[in-house]
């Protein structure tokens, strides 16, 4: 069984070329990525074994930091360093954000009528091309047109923007990949990755099993506030004396089936006024609420693992078979398949984590 091991690269953030190998730098959490969502590791420089141009090749906002898998040459996962502690101690302590954290520090402006919900994503993050790091935008059509429109002066991120978008009933998902840009393996490349689903969320990419690779797992289920709601409602901000709401979205099925009413009313954003838009923010939520959330993490050892970025990625399907007689959880055994919405990834522990939702 091969081990993971990422050795760690300093890349200019603006070009994504390759500065310095850092042999001396070390993650002291585990690496970790999620669908539509900024990750942090922290990161131990050691002084004694770093190279002479440790400064340049780590200058908060200049620089980004990227693990790569030495077996797959695979891009695992990048970050900005922003705080860099140093001083009388041998080493320097980082905390790096995901690439996906630039997208909270640019705006976006947008107006289109009757547009494709991809297209709106990409075109809301536009700004990402210009006088920023390597990004390249990749989206996938979803077949789903929507009328959409924010000014400049509203002053809402890409990050926002996007994650009010992917609120709506037919939203794409997004990630942010990191992606050799040569062949010669010499600087990387931004991949802002739009698709109607990530991944392959139908078709089961691996078997996790037990007793095998997988060490041990956990189903967390929950219809805590904001997890769970029968009935969901969508307010926007006050116009005219009044305040923009989408109606009542209910699950009329469980509720003839026996379930309690359990009422769920929120705001999706800032300056959302269209109802339409509230409308579509509600029957996401319902969708993804109506029965509670159950979420499955899994810990196996990852030299014995599906290869992470080879053998399944992000939004891929996967399947965990536990044998009967090994979980006191299913005494008779369980297999469940479900998409891999996030994981973790400890080189140093030889430990994988898929994080997997059930819809």
């Amino acid at each position: 069984m091969a081990p993971v091991e990422v050795a760690w690269l300093a890349c200019d953030l603006r070009t994504g070329r390759i500065a310095e190998e850092l042999p001396a730098i070390a993650a002291t959490g585990p690496l970790s990525r999620r669908i539509g969502s900024v990750t942090n590791v922290p990161l131990r420089l050691d002084l004694g074994g770093a190279p002479a141009e440790w400064e340049a090749a780590t200058d908060p906002a200049r620089t980004l930091l990227v693990a790569v898998d030495t077996r797959t040459a695979v891009p695992q996962w990048s970050g900005i360093p922003l705080p860099r502690v140093g001083g009388s101690a041998a080493a320097v302590i980082f905390t790096a954000a995901s690439a996906e954290s630039y997208l909270d520090r640019r705006y976006g402006a947008y107006t289109g009528t009757g547009v494709d919900r991809s297209a709106v994503m990409a075109g809301v993050a536009a700004p990402l091309l210009t006088q920023g790091p390597p990004f390249v935008i990749d989206a996938v059509n979803t077949g789903n047109l929507m009328d959409y429109s924010v000014a400049d002066e509203d002053d809402k991120t890409v990050a926002a923007l996007l994650t009010e978008l992917d609120g709506m009933d037919g939203a794409p998902e997004w990630t942010v990949d990191t992606v050799w840009a040569d062949a010669a393996q010499t600087r990387v490349q931004l991949v802002l990755r739009i698709r109607p689903a990530l991944g392959t969320p139908t078709m089961p990419t691996t078997v996790w099993d037990m007793p095998g690779c997988v060490t041990s797992y956990s189903l967390t289920e929950s219809y805590e506030r904001g997890r769970g709601a029968t009935r969901v409602i969508a307010r926007g901000d006050s116009q005219g004396g009044g305040r923009a709401s989408s109606d009542v979205h209910t699950a009329d099925d469980l509720l003839a089936a026996g379930w309690c009413l359990w009422e769920h009313r929120y705001s999706p954003g800032a300056g959302i006024t269209d109802e339409a838009q509230l409308d579509a923010h509600a029957a996401q939520s319902l969708a993804l609420m109506r029965a509670g959330s159950r979420a499955w993490t899994v810990t196996a050892a990852a030299s014995a693992a599906p290869r992470l970025g080879v053998d399944w990625g992000l939004g891929d399907a996967l399947t965990l078979d536990v044998e009967a007689g090994t979980s006191p959880r299913h005494p008779d055994g369980v297999t469940v398949t479900a998409r891999a919405w996030g994981w973790e990834l400890d080189p140093g522990a030889d430990r994988i984590s898929p994080i997997l939702l059930e819809d």
